[in-house]
């Protein structure tokens, strides 16, 4: 077989267009690139990490169309036209993320290599469960590992980021509208 036979066989690139953090890119993939490659190889997102490559660490996880998946078992295709949100797009500007920084403040990562997934898995957690238990905190982070902690000051984290979110969400009561001492 010759070189321009073996080169007709290989799968060839088709571009997607991903809707990342708000903007569109356009990113060359094969048919078997998963969603991890095309974020971190062909947008550069680097904070989607691989972890396991299997689908059982977490680290990897970033939200499509709002709900947490695992990017490393999502193909580039199957994400076509659709929201797709990293932890580099929770922050704005130099402001942080409630739970990025209850994750700094409380000591919620050590090598923080696993640290992005459990952040994003505790954003979509956290905007449909605005008070949660401890118990459902670890039930929602089941899909997360860490190899570094004992899991207790990621947990602090998720509940410390919970209170700030819902003391931020709570308006501020008008003066005019409180009795008079």
């Amino acid at each position: 077989m010759s070189a321009s036979e073996r080169a007709d066989e290989r799968p060839r690139r088709t571009i997607v267009r991903l809707r990342v953090n708000g903007a569109v890119r356009e990113v060359a993939v094969r048919p078997q690139d998963t969603l991890a490659l095309a974020l971190r190889d062909g947008c550069g997102l680097t904070g989607t990490k691989i972890g396991c490559d299997l689908g059982t660490c977490g680290c990897c996880t970033v939200l499509l169309d709002g709900r947490p998946v695992l990017s490393c078992l999502t193909l580039a295709l199957e994400a076509e036209d659709r929201e797709i949100a990293t932890i580099e797009g929770l922050s704005e500007g130099a402001r942080l993320h409630p739970v990025q920084e209850a994750f700094a403040t409380c000591g919620g990562s050590q090598c923080g290599y696993c640290t992005p997934g459990f952040v994003m898995t505790s954003v979509a957690f956290l905007r449909d469960h605005p008070a949660p238990t401890r118990d459902q905190i670890k039930d929602a982070i089941a899909g997360n590992l860490c190899r570094c902690t004992g899991y207790v000051k990621i947990v602090d984290a998720i509940e410390v980021a919970a209170d700030r979110m819902r003391r931020a969400s709570v308006p501020e009561p008008d003066p005019a509208l409180q009795p008079s001492a």
